[in-house]
């Protein structure tokens, strides 16, 4: 039976994400912080608002099973510009299979500078950022939050999605201010996808 299973999973990808996934936030549902990976219609979204004409790099925070990834390399950014980072190890290891072609980081997004290495040093465009900042603890919702404001220069744009349609604004990025703000239906359940620059 878990043959059958298997070879199920392997002749679609989809499914075999979606059971990654599920496992995953089994395993650890607040530092998941979503019921399910991101419809296409979110990802492209997200994607779409990351500038094409600029010389630094994007980083992806939160991988998770590609979806976003996949919308971000489908939008028109060069693979060698193009970081991603994921914290749990099996997401990780699944990202780097998918996308051989992509640095793949694995670790805490709190820590940012760190794991980046010599690209942080270098400019950082864009962060396009899955992370479920409201439902983590405060203290490492404070530390990312400061990540962005080390990280990204005066113009650099925070391109974050939330399930809080409400659009009540962050008091954790004193130091951005809100560009757009646009509600993604299509996705399960539905999303705001917030765009921020750094001031």
């Amino acid at each position: 039976m878990k043959e059958i299973i298997m070879k199920a999973l392997l002749q679609n990808p989809g499914a075999a994400a979606l059971a990654l996934f599920a496992r995953e936030i089994l395993a650890n549902p607040r530092a998941m912080g979503a019921a399910c990976p991101s419809a296409p219609l979110l990802a492209s979204s997200m994607a779409a608002r990351v500038p094409l004409d600029r010389a630094g790099i994007v980083v992806e925070l939160g991988g998770g099973t590609g979806a976003v990834t996949t919308a971000l390399l489908a939008h028109g950014v060069p693979a060698r510009k193009l970081v991603v980072v994921e914290r749990s190890p099996t997401l990780a290891r699944h990202l780097r299979q998918r996308f051989p072609q992509l640095r793949i980081l694995q670790g805490n997004a709190a820590y940012l500078t760190q794991l980046l290495g010599d690209d942080a040093a270098g400019r950082i465009d864009s962060i396009v950022s899955s992370l479920p900042l409201r439902s983590l603890h405060p203290a490492t919702t404070r530390a990312i939050g400061h990540q962005f404001e080390t990280l990204l220069e005066p113009g650099g744009l925070l391109i974050q999605y939330t399930y809080d349609l409400r659009g009540t604004h962050s008091r954790l990025l004193p130091s951005f201010r809100r560009m757009s703000s646009k509600i993604v239906w299509g996705n399960l359940p539905p999303a705001r996808v917030e765009v921020f620059e750094r001031e």
